[in-house]
Parts: structure tokens; sequence; C-alpha cells
């Protein structure tokens, strides 16, 4: 019932914009519909993360590599934007490789506002089973120092080739619990982990305790969620945590899940159907609906931030939608 009336919503608040990439001018679009071309003049942009902080709302998020090889900037990096509304950005800066080990690239941020300052966990792109996670500081939100032990986090196992993507770092019953993505051996299959550093951390590579080291604490078995479990975001409403989670590798279509947990490590799926599935022929992201962000507002109004595609990847934009809450959990209206 609730995909249904998902669906209905979505023809009532989608209208159609012109577009600012290579989409069709002809298909449904949302109000939020942010697409960074600035790198290469194909809007790509993609995980995206979001905070409030000094008074404004910044937005980190993963853009394409420079097709100008003689550009000394490599890889992957980390767009920033801001905004007023959530609805409305405008791109304000960038994180790019600082370090060798971060030197093929870097994506899929995660931000979190501690004591003043930003702390953003991000991963290493490039690297095959070598990628990990790595973690920064910041005092403006836009120029951040590496953390010295970077890489901070790589899970070990028989279950898991040792990589460590789209880092989610919640702090739950006093401690920091680090949600990670990673593949089995053969790197085919795509799992979570959750690691754990105490509540005083300074989140360097000897502060995390691997939970997951016997097996994944979650893995696709959902037809729609195929090989792939991915780009978790955890909330916590009423003391429980929500995850929101994306199935199926990108363009499969990916879509949004959801799970609950009262530990944070043993999960539950709320349902066997996709809470966010991906488009209709027609409409921005009738390819994908994936790696989605939790953000909760000072008002307590939360809203699920998600990529989207009508082109199987030629194109990438960012758009948001409210969830509400009842005594069964998250729901779109």
């Amino acid at each position: 019932m609730r995909t249904r009336l998902f669906i209905l919503s979505i023809i009532l608040v989608f209208i159609t914009l012109k577009s600012s990439g290579q989409q069709s001018d002809n298909i449904l679009k949302p109000e939020m519909y942010f697409g960074d071309a600035s790198r290469t003049g194909s809007p790509f942009s993609k995980d995206p993360h979001v905070i409030k902080f000094s008074e404004r709302y910044l937005m980190y998020y993963s853009i394409r590599p420079y097709t100008d090889s003689s550009n000394p900037v490599k890889g992957l990096g980390i767009g920033i934007a801001e905004s007023t509304d959530l609805t409305h950005w405008k791109k304000i800066g960038e994180i790019t490789p600082a370090a060798d080990y971060e030197s093929k690239g870097l994506c899929a941020p995660c931000a979190m506002v501690i004591d003043g300052k930003v702390h953003l966990f991000y991963q290493t792109y490039g690297n095959g089973k070598d990628d990990a996670i790595c973690h920064a500081i910041s005092s403006d939100g836009i120029n951040f120092t590496r953390n010295a032990t970077n890489p901070v986090f790589r899970p070990e196992g028989p279950w898991t080739c040792g990589r460590a993507i789209d880092a989610e770092v919640i702090k739950y019953n006093g401690n920091y619990y680090l949600y990670y993505a990673t593949r089995d051996p053969d790197y085919k299959i795509q799992m979570q982990g959750v690691a754990i550093s105490p509540g005083t951390s300074d989140f360097s590579r000897s502060s995390w305790k691997n939970l997951s080291t016997t097996k994944p604490m979650l893995k696709p078995e959902l037809p729609w969620e195929k090989d792939c479990i991915e780009g978790a975001s955890v909330i916590e409403i009423n003391g429980k945590l929500y995850m929101f989670y994306a199935g199926a590798y990108k363009n499969a279509p990916q879509q949004v899940g959801v799970a609950v947990s009262e530990d944070g490590v043993n999960w539950k799926r709320l349902s066997e159907n996709p809470f966010l599935p991906n488009g209709k022929p027609g409409e921005w992201n009738s390819s994908e609906s994936g790696h989605p962000h939790i953000f909760t507002d000072d008002d307590g109004r939360t809203y699920l931030f998600f990529q989207g595609n009508n082109d199987k990847g030629k194109t990438w934009f960012i758009s948001k939608i409210e969830v509400k809450w009842d005594k069964k959990g998250p729901y779109i209206q």
C-alpha cells in the first residue's frame, strides 16, 4: 500500500523542469534535482550526505574524475554544496586527494558535527580490495585535515576480501558505530559490517573494533537486492535504529530498503519490498533510486536524500523526499 501511495505522490509532487544535463526534457523531475557538471560538463553527483553547520546546510557527495588527462587532480573526488532550504544547492568546494593512500581518488562521504567541527569519513577509490575508510576534520566544513593514522579502518575475517567502503558513522548508546560495505573473498557479493569505537574516540586506526569478524551483519537475501547491500544510512527513532540501505548494484536497478535494530548489530528488514523503488519509464530515476542518506532537520522532520538517473549511469542527480514515522516505522506520504 505504501509503495502505491508513494508512486501516486511522485505524480503529484514531481514537476517538469528544463533539464540541466543530458536527460530528456520530457522526463518528470523532482523539485530538488542537483547535478554537478563542473568537472566534465555532464551532471554527476552521487552518494549524498547532508549536515546542518554554521546556520546552513552542507551536502557532501561524490563527483566523477576530470576527463582532461592533463589535470593534476586524478580520480573521483568529493564535492561540497550549500543550501538554506534543503532544495536549492550551490557548489562551494571540493575535497581532492592530498595523500598517497588516496591518490587514485576518494568518494562516498559521511559527515557529522562534533564539538563544533565537521568530521568526515570517506573511502579511497581505485585500489580494489585495498580500498579503506579514512577520516578528516574541519573547522569550516570545507578545508579538512587528514587523520594521521589514515586509512583508519578495513575489516578482517574469512567472509570479507578486506575492502571497506560507504562509511556511515553514528553515535549510539555512548559509542560510535561505523557501518561499512565490503565484498566476499571472490569480490562478487557486497555485504554490510559494523565496527565500534568509544564515545571519546579520536577515530584513529587503533580505536576501532570490528564486530563483524566471522560473518556479515547484513547480506543480500531478497530477490530485488540481487548481489549487493551497500550505502547504509542509520537514524535513531524512539530508541531503535533504522537503516536505510541500497540493494543491488548500480542501475540493476538499485533501490532502497529499510531494516531495524535494537542493538546496532542485529537487523531485521521491515519489508520484503523496496521502501523507495526506482522510477517508472519516463521518470528521472527510472534506472535507479540508490545510495540513501537519512537526514534529521532541527525541527525533527526527516528527509531521505538519494541518487538516481534514467540513462544507465551516463548522468547522476541527487534528490530528496520527506520521510514520516508511525508505530510501524518510516513511511512516505
